[in-house]
């Protein structure tokens, strides 16, 4: 977009994002200085933000509907791990000249399905212009009943540990991306790449873990790394069975290629699936959660006294998994 047909910024507003906060009133149509927002009494606001930076954490020519879910759905995630119901969120954009007016409508749109999907809306936020990279920030808002936040701190010897849905497809589908997985049918490589452009948020299970779960965190940098972001805070360790940990198809037919692709599935990010710590005697709640709900829910692990290392994964014949690389880093 050069800058002879670039909208106004309050165009821009007008066209593609105002649509997306006409359900909150308190948004006034994208026009004021600030929204504002009613707070049911006895809730509490979570609040969360992300940020995402082409050439980072998407590719310069990632489909611009799988920016913008990829975008709200990793703060969505975070929700999730509150325990929050998703309420509206604020959008900052840091535009390149190489985005058009196709792009736009592209990304608006697929925040426009999301938002139904999940029930949120848009309510502020901010445009700008930057010579690169292509920049956004999202920061997204939910409610609690008053004191029910879900935490990471709260993980007990004994505990079990689980995870929804599988593990690896993220880091696996960016693989994909970067033609290192070759080997795959189609319809694995489809699967594995619709799995790292398109998380799935879990907030229908984040919402139903109060008065059961102990600790949660959702699974973004890697299944150990934010494991290990639950033991820190607890003062204890973990212990995975790396057989347990449940997988997709397409990750297994990875698995029988090489089984060193263990070290992305167990290492490796973008799952947004959530981790918990839970009492054995809720067992068999959690389980009809899972199936009330439709999400699956397993057992990988338990959680003992602090042993010096903050997760241990042990294979299915005891021994030891050490991971070369435990987790993106952002820094």
């Amino acid at each position: 977009m050069t800058q002879s047909d670039r909208p106004t910024e309050f165009d821009l507003i007008r066209t593609y994002f105002a649509p997306l906060a006409e359900s909150e009133a308190g948004a006034f149509g994208l026009t004021d200085d600030a929204a504002v927002l009613p707070i049911e009494q006895g809730r509490e606001l979570v609040a969360t933000t992300d940020t995402i930076v082409a050439g980072v954490h998407f590719f310069e020519k990632t489909p611009a509907d799988a920016v913008a879910a990829k975008l709200l759905r990793v703060s969505l995630s975070d929700l999730a791990a509150m325990g929050a119901t998703p309420h509206s969120y604020t959008l900052s954009l840091a535009l390149t000249d190489v985005i058009s007016s196709d792009w736009l409508g592209a990304f608006s749109a697929s925040l426009g399905r999301d938002q139904d999907t999940y029930g949120i809306t848009l309510v502020g936020g901010d445009t700008v212009t930057t010579p690169g990279p292509l920049t956004l920030t999202l920061t997204a808002m939910g409610t609690v009943l008053k004191g029910e936040a879900l935490r990471r701190n709260g993980a007990e010897v004994g505990d079990d540990v689980y995870v929804s849905g599988t593990i690896g497809d993220g880091a696996l589908g960016l693989l994909v991306a970067l033609d290192k997985l070759t080997q795959l049918s189609k319809s694995e490589a489809d699967f594995l790449l619709d799995r790292y452009h398109y998380p799935r948020s879990r907030g229908n299970l984040g919402e139903r873990l109060f008065g059961l779960a102990h600790a949660v965190a959702d699974v973004s940098d890697g299944l150990a790394a934010d494991l290990g972001q639950i033991c820190q805070p607890s003062r204890v360790s973990a212990v995975i069975q790396s057989h347990l940990v449940p997988l997709s198809d397409a990750a297994k037919s990875v698995l029988s290629l090489d089984t060193q692709h263990i070290q992305q599935i167990l290492g490796g990010g973008d799952d947004y699936e959530l981790i918990f710590t839970a009492a054995p005697s809720v067992a068999e709640k959690l389980n009809n959660i899972s199936e009330e709900i439709g999400i699956p829910v397993t057992r990988i692990g338990s959680i003992v006294p602090e042993t010096g290392e903050d997760v241990v994964i042990n294979d299915e014949r005891g021994e030891a998994i050490l991971l070369l690389h435990n987790g993106f880093q952002h820094f």
